[in-house]
């Protein structure tokens, strides 16, 4: 199966762009829940994800309701300062199983209806108190890499034996 990131009402076209360079690099699907604060055509995002934009797998939702209802066997984590549970604290080892990775806009985070809903799903990266949150990039790939490391980096090697 598969790793996701998902992102809730994204407002930088370049933190998506960096986003989708990493999910590029590490066979990670990106979905983007609308609205959106900048068009997916807009330079900079695609200046981010330089020449690797063509080579991720992107997916459009209206809502994040509609993303879970198309993935019902999916296991969603919601990624907040708020979170109850260290993101290292989990396990993301099932290559079977679908991880998706929730990151909420990135001035205002997740709604509060949504990580009530889910609160036993919320995750957090630990910190200092000197930023109010990490980039939304660096927070992204924090998460992907990690889930990859427990998986042995399964997704690496499939799209390298391909090729």
């Amino acid at each position: 199966m598969s790793i996701h990131v998902v992102l809730h009402e994204p407002e930088i076209p370049a933190n998506t762009g960096n986003i989708a360079r990493t999910c590029a690099g590490t066979n990670t699907i990106l979905h983007l829940i609308h609205p959106l604060g900048f068009s997916t055509d807009d330079r900079m995002l695609k200046r981010a994800g330089c020449d690797y934009w063509p080579n991720v797998r992107v997916n459009h939702h209206d809502s994040i309701e509609e993303l879970i209802q198309a993935y019902p066997a999916g296991e969603f984590y919601f990624v907040e300062t708020s979170g109850n549970k260290y993101y290292s604290e989990m396990d993301y080892s099932r290559t079977d199983q679908d991880y998706f990775f929730v990151f909420g806009k990135e001035t205002k985070g997740l709604p509060e209806e949504l990580t009530d809903k889910y609160a036993e799903n919320c995750l957090v990266i630990p910190q200092t108190n000197l930023v109010r949150s990490l980039n939304l990039s660096n927070a992204a790939a924090i998460l992907v890499y990690e889930a990859m490391r427990q998986q042995d980096f399964a997704a690496l090697k499939e799209v390298s034996s391909s090729t």
